[in-house]
């Protein structure tokens, strides 16, 4: 069946059910997930008008996974691609948008590479995070440059939710190993965690018939929170993670680090503001044969943000200052840059219904000034059961390779986009559904071309048109817990016609696990469909499907432990290519197990 075709039927699936559940609906039902991602303050998933997956910690503590982007990997409206398995460079496509057009947040500070644009998927610490959010759909206004496709935002471990401490050990196939430890406490009206994490692995072969390609990482987060007489908080929180990763012909020594403060406080019953001043840093030193080179990013970040509410409204006026900077081997024309911006959101409700609307402007020293907007409508049909429409504009800043790499293009302009959405969700005392169409057009989309003289250089040449639908739904009961994720992709190039290179047209994750006395059981299946390696879709990779298995088992007091086998039917599987003249892939991991023990200290 066709994508097209697919929608209207997708769309009408979920609004013949609720008749069948209505009845489920009780005052004891399930609250919808609170999120901070979607708007500038905490709403429930609905009250967002927003696409919103939430992976909480119990999801994550039973997944286990060895990277963060296994957690990521078969989501509404996320394609995941590697060139091999463990620390290796991997990319996020959400809703059919490239790579650096996913901003990532870390506890709200932005952590992305500025040379390159998108984020070091591949170095964050998963095992050192309690929640991740995915909001899918424009949100420049929210967020500035990179915020196309959508957010996604992990939050560390909370002295608040955190035990008093754990030790955790594990060791699994490929000579891996790994061990974190963790504490906190509370002194009066401040609490602190400190949390470490170190694992190594020899890896597996990441190209066709090639070596084991080893990755170590070594990782920690400090958070120190002190609650203020006066309702508001000041924290401090810093993340890092450093190591090494080998891949086919070389090695990178890498650092990332995030570190913000944050204050908080009211200056009335109806305006309360805060301030957040952050730093984050991608570092990396590539070692091959031939030669070396070094490029360090870092980004500076001043935010303020004041909340006015009246009644059930809500008026949200901000300020936002960034300064880029980079350095190392290659000598860029220019290697700072600046950026300002003011933004602002307004919350209306009626009763059932909800408006919401977004305007930001950025002024930016590279490539000028650009202005999004956004507009959302909801309307509760009943208690259960909400529809929504909601139009965005989006922009992606030009990188510093883009601009002011030895032979680049100095004159870019920023890529730009709208983006229209409808969606229907149904929430239930055990049970969720979600479905949403969406369109996204692309305009200036920047792409390396050859020139007459036959060098490569970025320019403005393109233009992309993204369909899509996706649909989700989840349950929770006498210990079961299942979640299901589909997703139909049109993500087209308008210039040939053909599919945007790397991105899948079809997606299904199915979650599912069950609870028996002191044991827990789950498995994950992705599947994912074909996709095009070049952007003339000469080039295809097969689509595949695999299968995780786990099993979790308290068996004394704060003592637990987990196996984990990732890829159960060791299937070959690639999401991108190597050497298309010698046919060489990069390939995943075979079948991968880990197995760990751990105690809390209660």
């Amino acid at each position: 069946m066709s994508t097209a075709k697919a929608l209207p039927a997708l769309m009408l699936l979920p609004l013949a059910l609720p008749a069948v559940a209505a009845d489920e609906a009780s005052d004891e039902r399930k609250l919808e997930p609170i999120v901070v991602t979607a708007t500038l303050g905490p709403l429930t998933a609905g009250e967002s008008l927003s696409s919103v997956t939430v992976i909480d910690e119990e999801n994550i503590r039973e997944q286990s996974p060895s990277e963060f982007t296994q957690l990521l990997r078969g989501q509404p409206g996320i394609n995941v691609t590697g060139n091999g398995s463990f620390g290796k460079t991997t990319s996020v496509y959400t809703r059919g948008t490239a790579n650096d057009s996913t901003l990532l947040l870390v506890d709200g500070v932005r952590l992305r590479s500025a040379t390159s644009g998108g984020p070091s998927w591949q170095y964050f610490p998963v095992e050192l995070i309690e929640r991740v959010e995915i909001v899918r759909g424009a949100r420049s206004s929210l967020y500035g440059s990179d915020a196309v496709g959508g957010v996604v935002q992990a939050f560390t471990l909370d002295p608040e939710d955190t035990p008093a401490g754990w030790v955790e050990a594990g060791a699994g196939n490929f000579n891996t190993q790994k061990g974190s430890a963790g504490v906190a406490a509370r002194a009066g009206n401040t609490r602190f965690s400190l949390s470490g994490l170190h694992k190594e692995t020899d890896g597996t072969a990441v190209i066709t018939d090639g070596d084991d390609r080893g990755f170590r990482n070594t990782a920690g987060i400090g958070r120190v929170v002190h609650e203020l007489d006066s309702g508001g908080e000041a924290s401090l929180v810093m993340v890092q993670s450093e190591g090494n990763t080998e891949y086919e012909g070389g090695e990178i020594d890498f650092m990332i680090r995030t570190i913000g403060f944050g204050l908080e406080t009211p200056v009335s019953d109806y305006w309360r503001h805060s301030l957040q001043f952050s730093e984050s840093r991608d570092e990396t030193d590539n070692v091959t044969p031939t030669f070396n080179s070094t490029f360090n990013t870092r980004s500076r970040a001043a935010r303020w943000d004041n909340t006015f509410t009246w009644n059930v409204h809500e008026l949200v006026v901000g300020a936002e200052l960034m300064t880029d900077e980079v350095s190392g081997t290659t000598d860029y024309a220019e290697t700072s840059r600046t950026n300002t911006a003011l933004y602002s959101q307004l919350r209306l409700n009626f009763g059932p219904t909800d408006l919401q609307l977004s305007v930001r402007g950025d002024d930016n020293e590279a490539y000028g000034k650009n202005e999004t907007g956004g507009i959302a409508l909801g309307h509760a049909l009943d208690r259960s059961h909400r529809v929504r429409i909601s139009y965005g504009t989006s922009f992606r800043a030009p990188t510093f390779n883009d601009l002011y790499f030895p032979g680049a293009n100095p004159d870019l302009e920023a890529e730009e986009s709208g983006t229209v959405e409808l969606g229907a969700s149904g929430h239930y005392q055990t049970w969720f559904w979600d479905a949403a169409l969406f369109q996204l057009d692309v305009d200036n989309l920047i792409a390396w071309s050859p020139t007459p003289s036959g060098l490569w250089t970025p320019m403005n040449v393109n233009e992309a048109r993204i369909r899509g639908a996706e649909f989700s739904a989840g349950f929770e009961r006498d210990g079961w817990r299942g979640d299901a994720a589909l997703t139909l992709l049109d993500p087209e190039d308008r210039e040939t016609g053909n599919r945007l290179q790397r991105r899948s047209g079809k997606t299904l994750r199915l979650d599912l696990s069950k609870r028996v006395g002191t044991w827990d059981f789950g498995g994950t299946v992705v599947a994912e469909g074909y996709r095009y390696d070049d952007r003339a879709n000469d080039d295809r990779l097969p689509g595949f499907a695999t299968l995780d298995f786990r099993a979790g088992w308290r068996f004394a007091p704060d003592w637990s432990t987990r196996l984990t086998l990732a890829n159960v039917l060791d299937k070959e599987y690639s999401t991108a290519r190597y050497d298309r003249q010698n046919d060489l892939d990069y390939i995943a991991a075979g079948r991968t197990a880990m197995l760990t023990v751990r105690y809390d200290i209660r």
